[in-house]
């Protein structure tokens, strides 16, 4: 669990430095973007990189779960994942569910982070998914105040299509993340 904390506290750390300008522009000056934005990078990599092998290691560990799921866990799970990949490509296909939701990455972290807490409660997926959903709540907050002050433009082209495009790919990629895919990355089969 010391490592998946450790790992978690760095990814998050450096993410949560775009949520506060004056903290990052003071990075920037000093360190230079390039040199800002690779320290980013290595620190987030990093961090994921411990993140998967703490989760890996705890979850081969004996921990007493802190709660046990319902049994009915796994649906409300699998029914709060269908909107997270259209989301997901939502947020690099910008249209209408874009301009609708505001901030499609975010709100997918947030479906998919209390989708898996529905059906996780061993100590390390509930560090794990509860710092996640405590990471989008603590960015959208951030974010929702620094757009009162400067509003972005939601004006885009393509919008119909992108949106076609971003619900088609994202319910394909449930599927097979459903049928496959989740036994395979993850080592946990959805269908059983």
């Amino acid at each position: 669990m010391t490592l998946l904390i450790s790992g978690l506290t760095a990814f998050f750390a450096v993410h949560l430095i775009p949520s506060f300008t004056g903290l990052r522009e003071s990075l920037v000056q000093r360190l230079t973007f390039n040199g800002y934005r690779g320290i980013y990078t290595l620190v987030s990599l990093g961090g994921l990189v411990a993140v998967v092998y703490g989760f890996g290691a705890a979850w081969h560990g004996d921990y007493t779960p802190w709660y046990v799921p319902p049994s009915w866990g796994r649906h409300v799970t699998m029914l709060l994942m269908l909107p997270v990949f259209p989301l997901f490509f939502a947020s690099q296909l910008k249209g209408n569910i874009t301009r609708i939701t505001k901030h499609p990455l975010i709100n997918a972290t947030k479906f998919w982070a209390v989708g898996h807490l529905f059906a996780n409660g061993e100590p390390y997926s509930v560090v794990l998914f509860g710092s996640f959903l405590i990471w989008a709540i603590i960015v959208r907050i951030t974010i929702a105040k620094r757009e009162r002050i400067t509003p972005p433009n939601r004006d885009y082209p393509n919008a119909m299509k992108n949106d076609v495009i971003s619900v088609g790919l994202g319910l394909i990629f449930y599927g097979l993340f459903v049928w496959k895919l989740h036994a395979i990355l993850i080592g946990v089969p959805i269908i059983t």
